[in-house]
């Protein structure tokens, strides 16, 4: 119970503090994007700081230099929101791929879609893979750092992989280099809001893979260069220690 408490504690303070954010930076959204880019930049600084403080996690990012100069693609797992955001400070311009409906989050989605974010409508299969690329296109162009999350959606720690061939559709039509992602967030920010869990999360961020390789290979690569990277990750922060109860139900 005392957990629960506290994880609901760290869950108002966040989003409180995402409101607040709203407000204050409303003002660059009358500016150029790179104005929106940079609230969401110092918004995700400060709710890092935040999960430290509250909650106790922390975080490490590990592989920055294997990321190459220019536009790129970054390949990464996703078992909690905290990928969502906490790349951001750290890439020039980062860009995620993500779903439509997080646009129509008032506030957030305002930020988002003036940042530069590119939104996919799912139902709308091969027209929203068109406008992806052709905005995906523009974004690498410029030297952007786009995130997206192979699987499609979020696997809590120890499921099934279930990699998704988009990302090899970009990576084709893009010609530009993927890095891999492993992390391990979904032991210490689980999907429900009372599994907050106090730790350090690890994100590495694996060699670039060229462009120009046969799209099956890489994907092949990728499932498996992230899945192995991620149970290291997760392995290494166990460390023999004991799981928090979600990871033996989501292992199970």
């Amino acid at each position: 119970m005392l957990h629960v408490l506290r994880a609901t504690l760290v869950n108002l303070l966040f989003y409180g503090n995402m409101v607040v954010w709203i407000i204050v930076w409303l003002p660059t959204l009358f500016g150029p994007p790179s104005w929106a880019l940079a609230g969401l930049k110092a918004w995700s600084r400060h709710s890092l700081w935040l999960l430290r403080v509250t909650a106790g996690i922390d975080f490490e990012i590990r592989g920055r230099e294997n990321l190459p100069l220019g536009g790129c693609i970054i390949a990464a797992k996703h078992q909690s929101m905290w990928e969502t955001f906490a790349l951001m400070p750290y890439l020039d311009k980062p860009v995620y791929i993500l779903k439509r409906e997080l646009l129509a989050i008032p506030g957030f989605g305002w930020y988002a879609r003036r940042g530069g974010m590119i939104s996919v409508e799912r139902a709308r299969h091969a027209q929203a893979l068109r406008r992806m690329t052709h905005d995906a296109r523009e974004a690498v162009q410029n030297g952007a750092q786009l995130i997206i999350f192979p699987e499609g959606t979020r696997k809590p720690v120890g499921a099934e992989p279930d990699y998704k061939s988009g990302i090899i559709h970009l990576y084709k039509q893009l010609g530009v280099p993927v890095v891999p992602a492993g992390l391990n967030s979904g032991l210490f920010w689980g999907r429900k809001p009372g599994q907050r869990h106090q730790g350090k999360v690890i994100i590495s961020l694996l060699p670039a893979i060229p462009p120009g390789e046969d799209g099956r290979a890489v994907l092949a690569s990728l499932e498996t260069q992230i899945e192995s990277e991620t149970a290291a990750l997760v392995d290494e922060a166990l460390d023999g220690r004991q799981p928090p109860p979600w990871y033996k139900k989501s292992a199970a």
